[in-house]
Order: structure tokens, then C-alpha cells, then sequence
């Protein structure tokens, strides 16, 4: 198949491009607008408590809704405010309630705090429907323009909080990130190319390639997220950005370390692209499998944003992996040895001492590699246990120094920590309408439950038939904290307070974390084990063996405690953050397990092909290590520094995912493809085969013998 495959794309190149360019524009006309969502009560199911509260309150109180916005004011010198500072504090919301600011429904300057150290003014704004409606993001911005000169020259300072502001820094932050990550990530290739090529030709084609799809990428998710109504978190952008340039390199990469092998051993360019073409392609498109399945997985995910997530990455590796062998090799055909310009580098056999040693090292003691790579390993992995996530998204997604982190932290001088996000609770009467008697008792409970600070007198729907009491936290609502109470007492006493013939719901972006927290166990429970059934399908089909992919899984699963280890050490252990996002686990298994499975496949079919070659095991994983070596580290390092860019953006979230999973792929590459994998199957010897015999020798049209010894650096599968 895929040497029929290399003969079509590389003797009609142009029509393959024409065809390319012709699907591109096609899907561009076509696709909807990709839109993202920060509301992460989107991304959950409907029977949890926090969205029946959230939809019982929808229905009650159509017209009302907490404050989308708080302007915090307070005195530049610390001191309390004065009586004339308040006064001055009612006049500026009266005379920004004048200005009718689009999407404002609503301005009101509440009592200073009990200490007169902060005022709020509670800024109420229409409902944000649509994920692309910016219509709040620009309320904030003019806010923020009108506010400045009400406070400059005075002796108070104010600035914007809440959710449309902290949406709006969220969303301008991770703009900034984007273009941070973006021109990286292409700095990135290019260097590395240059270096590993020493040809602008092939440093630019993934950049050109993977640029020029990149749209039809982005248009055919949004199809995808229009067609099955999925729900896009706004970090899908910034991880589609690096996937695609990311994996779409790596496997130029292998098609080109293929190609440069077979133009040494003497045959023509187009030649030499049909046989890399056949003899990448089985290779590369096992691995793609591993990954898209891996991904797909998500699908069965009780969370919206992770059954979004796992489609979008399958089409954006799927569209990657056609792209490779097809529109990559057609342009190649057309360019032949020029895309190697200037260099003459290709046309000399590289001798490969140092991949060379280290393999003949391996053969030799392959039982101390195996301990020594899987002994670091667990060690990491140990540190795993650590592992404590934390939903506080806000200021995880923008930097300190943003107005809306800034003045929150000013608000809880004044305030309890939840009183930026206080929590529902919703007492629902379907019987008839509540009493004042039975409203001042279950207020009263709520206020004796252990971690609240301050709870509201109720509001009534028009027919008294539901009653929502406003809960103030007395810790930050997405805090550890303010999570055990919510799940613990506020909940426990909500539900055993509610008078008979009543029901009570619990709701707020606390109770939304909690939830959030319990489908993240049940994903754990459910997602990674089929992911892992299937995984190991693939590999026993590819390599059919039913030994091999029970020790390839078992590494895997400690590259992934190994890279979350890590990733605890550093955030948690030395810099100090109370824990890592909540998300993580999920997007480490997304690339970790993912791509390990990835590198995995490539070094684990060279050593079969050695074996075919009628190799002692020892030789053979010797000699894998040598020819697939260089190109697993190669690969290895543009795709972890793609996703060490994320580092760069500004803040811990996109920080914390670029270390781990640039991290997780370091270790995916250098210490289990490279080491572990080669020395456990040399330990295993031919039963590593068992039961297909896939160590013996297999010919045919489309795949001749060939000396082992051809390429010192070429990558994948040559049978």
C-alpha cells in the first residue's frame, strides 16, 4: 500500500499540491469560526449538582445574576477610607452608570468593608451566550478608560476584578502567549533543522508545509465542534499550535533521514522517495495510529473540554500524518538533492561513534541499562505521589501584574477571600411558596457551617417558590480549602436543612470544582485503561508479538509517573505553588503516553528489523540504538523544545503544561526509547517476538533485503 502510495504522489507531484491547495481552500470557505469558552461550568454533564443549581437559578431569576465585573477602590496610603472617600466613591458609580457602557446593565457602589480598607462598586452585565461575544471584554476595557481620570490626582486608586475582567486579562494574556509560542516554535525548527541538515531548504519546509495547513486544520475542528456540538477550552489553541508544528516535524523529520539514507545507498531521487515513502510509511503511520487513538480516548471523558480536546488533537496529528506522505514527499520529488542545498553532507556516510558506542555498550550489559533507566524513572515517579491539584485557573492563566489579579488581592483586604466568586445555595419549594419562618432558619444554618464567611439574605423568584442565599467563602473559592467545604459541610448541611418538601442545590464556580475534581477521578478510572487496551492492540498488531507490548505499556506508565514526578519537584517541592493544575494529569497522558508510545514503536521496529536480519538480540538492540538513535533524539529535541515554548507565555497554566510535557517527551526519547525499550528487549531475547516470530525474515515485492549496516542515521521501520 504504501509503496503504491510513494509511486502515485511522486509521479504526479503537481496534481497531489493542486490537490492539497484545492482541500485547503475548500475547508477554509466552509468552516464556522473557531471559538473557545473560559465558563468551565460548560464542560460538565448535566446531572452534577453545580449545574442543576446553576440551571434552577437560570429559570428563577432570568434578570439577574452576580456581578460580572467589581471595581475595587481603595486609598493609595493603606489608610481606611473616609467618609469623603465614599462619597466620592457613590459619585463615580453614579456617573458611570450614566456613561451606559454597552453590555452594563447594572452599576451600584455597595458599604465600604467592616474595616473601611476597600469599596466595591458591583457592576452587573448581560449574559455571555456565545464563547466569541467580546461584548463584556469591551465593557471592561471602557470601564477601565473611564475609571482613570475619576481617580487620578485623588488620594484613591481603583481598578476592575471579577470574572468579564479576569476573562478579559485571561484573554489577552494568552494572546500574548500565542505569538510568543508561535514565532518560538518556528525559531525553534529552524535552528535545529539547520543543524541537523545544515540546509535552509529543509529547515523551512515543515514551517512552509505545516503553515500552509494549519487553517484547514483549525476549520476542520471548528466542523467537528459545530457538527457534535463540543465545547473548545481556550488553552486548545496554544497545544493545537504546538502539536502540529510539533509532531508534523517529526515526521517530516523521519521521511527525510529515510530519504537521505536511500539517496546514499545509491538510488535516484524519486527512487529514493518511493522507498522511504514504503519503508517510513508503515512506521509512522503505526505510530500517528498510537497517538490519534490515544487521543480519541477522550471521547469517553465526562468532560466536554476533554471529549473537544482528544478530537481536535487526532485531526490536527491525522492531517499531519497525511501531510507527510503525501504533500511533503510531492514537493521533495520535485525539488530532489536541492532541498539538501547547500550542504553536500548527504552524499558521505556519517560514521555514528557516539550512537555507535553507546549501542555497542547497551549489547554488551543491557541488563545495567535497564536498571539504570528504569531506576530514574521510578525514582521520579515516586515523587508523584505529591501530586495535589489546584483549580485556580484565573490567575494561573494571565501574570501578576494584570489589573484583575492586582485588585483582587486588594479586595481581599476588605473582604472575605470568596468574595469574588461567592458560592449559591438554592432552596426550591416545588409545593408552594417558602415562609419567612422556614427562609430565616435554613439562613441561619448556613451561616454555622465551618469555613463560610458571610451569607446573603435570601432572593426570592416572583412566586416564592425558590430562594437563592449567596454564600461568601471564607477562603479563595478556588482554594483547597473552599473545596472541602463545599464538598463537606456547606453541602451535607444544605441538603439536611432544607425544610420538609424542599430540595437545595449547591452552586457557584466552587461547587463547579468540586464536580470538576469528582469526573476527573472518574476519567482516570475509565479513560486511561481503554486508552491502554488499545494502545497495546496496536503495538500487538504492528509487531505481532503479545510479549513486547506489555513491557512497552509498563514503560510508558512510568515515563508518565516519572514526567509527573518531575513536574511536582519543580513546581510544588522547589518553587513553591500549592499544587499543580488540576488538567494536567489528562494533558501529560495526552502527549506523554501518547508520543512514548511514539518513539517507542520507531526504536522497538528497528530492533525487529535487525533481528529480521538474523542478529543475536544483543546485537540487534545494539545496532537499533545506533541507526534510530540519532533519529529519535533528533525528533526528540525539536518536539520537546516546541513544547518548552509554552514556558515563555507569562503564565504558571501554559508554563506548567510546557514543562511537563516537554519534560515527559525528554524522557519519552533519552531515557525509554533510547535505553530502557532496546535494553529490556535484548533481556527478553527472541521471546520478545513470541508468538508471531516477528524476528524472522520477511520479503517481499515492495521490501527486498538490505544489509542492516545501511545508514547510520536513518529512522523508522526498514524491513
Amino acid at each position: 500500500m504504501f509503496a503504491r502510495l510513494g509511486r502515485v504522489v511522486v509521479h504526479h507531484p503537481w496534481k497531489v499540491i493542486g490537490l492539497w491547495v484545492a482541500a485547503i481552500v475548500a475547508v477554509l470557505a466552509a468552516a464556522p469560526e473557531f471559538a473557545s469558552t473560559t465558563d468551565q461550568s460548560a464542560f460538565l454533564p448535566s446531572h452534577y449538582e453545580s449545574i442543576k443549581a446553576m440551571e434552577l437559578q437560570e429559570r428563577a431569576f432570568p434578570q439577574n445574576s452576580a456581578p460580572a465585573a467589581l471595581i475595587v477602590v481603595a486609598r493609595v496610603d493603606g489608610a481606611p477610607l473616609t467618609e469623603a472617600d465614599s462619597a466620592s466613591v457613590l459619585a463615580t458609580a453614579t456617573e458611570l452608570a450614566g456613561e451606559r457602557v454597552e453590555g452594563v446593565t447594572g452599576v451600584h457602589a455597595t458599604p465600604p468593608s467592616e474595616n473601611r480598607l476597600i469599596q466595591v462598586i458591583a457592576v452587573q452585565m448581560d449574559k455571555v451566550t456565545n464563547p466569541a461575544d467580546s461584548t463584556q471584554g469591551d465593557a471592561v476595557k471602557e470601564l477601565r478608560e473611564q475609571l482613570k481620570p475619576r481617580v487620578a490626582g485623588t488620594d484613591l486608586k481603583a481598578g476592575i476584578t471579577g470574572m468579564a475582567a479576569s476573562t478579559l486579562d485571561q484573554t489577552e494574556s494568552s494572546e500574548k502567549g500565542m505569538a510568543i509560542i508561535g514565532v518560538t516554535t518556528i525559531v525553534l525548527i529552524l535552528v535545529l533543522l539547520l543543524v541537523i541538515f545544515r540546509s535552509p531548504v529543509i529547515a523551512l519546509l515543515p514551517i512552509i508545509v505545516i503553515g500552509a495547513i494549519s487553517g484547514s486544520v483549525n476549520g476542520l475542528i471548528a466542523m467537528a465542534a459545530k457538527a457534535f456540538d463540543l465545547e473548545m477550552d481556550t488553552s486548545v489553541n496554544a497545544i493545537l499550535l504546538v502539536v502540529l508544528f510539533g509532531v508534523g516535524t517529526d515526521y517530516i523529520l523521519f521521511l527525510m533521514f529515510r530519504y537521505r539514507e536511500r539517496l546514499r545507498a545509491g538510488e535516484d531521487p524519486k527512487t529514493a522517495m518511493v522507498s522511504s515513502v514504503t519503508r517510513v510509511g508503515e512506521a509512522i503511520t503505526s505510530a500517528a495510529g498510537a497517538v490519534i487513538i490515544a487521543f480519541m480516548a477522550l471521547v469517553l471523558s465526562s468532560l466536554g473540554m476533554f471529549r473537544a480536546l482528544g478530537p481536535a488533537l487526532a485531526i490536527a496529528v491525522a492531517v499531519a500524518l497525511l501531510a507527510g506522505l503525501t504533500l511533503v514527499p510531492a514537493v521533495v520529488s520535485l525539488l530532489g538533492t536541492k532541498v539538501f542545498w547547500p550542504s553536500k553532507a548527504w552524499r558521505n556516510e556519517p560514521k555514528g561513534a557516539r550512537f555507535a558506542a553507546i549501542g555497542q555498550a547497551l549489547g554488551r550489559r543491557p541488563g545495567a541499562f535497564a536498571v539504570v533507566s528504569g531506576g530514574v524513572l521510578v525514582a521520579l515517579g515516586v515523587l508523584a505521589a505529591g501530586f495535589n491539584p489546584t483549580f485556580d485557573l484565573g490567575s494561573g492563566a494571565t501574570t501578576d501584574a494584570s489589573e484583575s489579579v492586582v485588585y483582587n488581592k486588594e479586595l481581599l483586604k476588605g473582604l472575605p477571600a470568596g468574595a469574588t466568586q461567592p458560592s449559591d445555595v438554592l432552596l426550591h419549594s416545588p409545593g408552594g411558596p417558602l415562609t419567612t419562618e422556614q427562609l430565616d432558619a435554613y439562613r441561619v444554618a448556613l451561616t454555622q457551617v465551618p469555613g463560610v464567611g458571610q451569607v446573603g439574605a435570601a432572593q426570592l423568584s416572583a412566586d416564592r417558590t425558590v430562594a437563592d442565599f449567596q454564600v461568601t467563602l471564607a477562603h479563595a473559592p478556588e482554594s483547597d480549602a473552599a473545596l472541602d467545604t463545599v464538598k463537606g459541610p456547606l453541602r451535607e448541611i444544605a441538603h439536611a436543612a432544607a425544610p420538609p418538601g424542599t430540595t437545595a442545590a449547591v452552586g457557584g464556580i466552587t461547587s463547579v470544582f468540586v464536580d470538576f475534581k469528582a469526573a476527573m477521578n472518574h476519567d482516570y478510572a475509565l479513560v486511561f485503561p481503554v486508552a491502554a487496551v488499545l494502545i497495546m492492540l496496536v503495538l500487538a498488531l504492528l509487531l505481532r508479538s503479545l510479549v513486547a507490548p506489555w513491557y512497552l505499556m509498563v514503560s510508558v506508565f512510568l515515563g508518565f509517573a516519572a514526567t509527573l514526578g518531575a513536574t511536582v519537584l519543580v513546581f510544588q517541592h522547589i518553587q513553591g505553588d500549592s499544587g499543580l493544575i488540576f488538567t494536567l494529569p489528562v494533558i501529560m497522558y495526552l502527549f506523554v503516553v501518547a508520543l512514548g508510545t511514539d518513539y517507542n514503536i520507531l526504536m522497538v521496529a528497528r530492533l525487529r528489523e535487525e533481528a529480521q536480519e538474523g542478529r543475536s538480540p544483543r546485537e540487534a538492540a545494539a545496532l537499533a540504538l545506533r541507526h534510530t538513535g540519532p533519529t529519535v533524539a533528533a525528533a526528540g529535541v525539536i518536539l520537546a523544545g516546541t513544547f518548552a515554548s509554552m514556558m515563555l507565555a507569562g503564565n504558571n497554566t501554559l508554563s506548567q503544561m510546557g514543562f511537563a510535557i516537554s519534560v515527559g517527551i525528554g524522557i519519552a526519547a533519552f531515557v525509554m526509547a533510547m535505553f530502557f525499550t532496546p535494553a529490556v528487549t535484548a533481556l527478553f531475547g527472541r521471546a520478545a517476538w513470541w508468538p508471531g516470530h516477528g524476528d524472522r525474515p520477511e520479503r517481499g515485492p515492495d521490501r527486498p533485503h538490505e544489509p542492516a549496516t545501511v545508514g547510520a542515521n536513518s529512522g523508522g521501520w526498514q524491513p
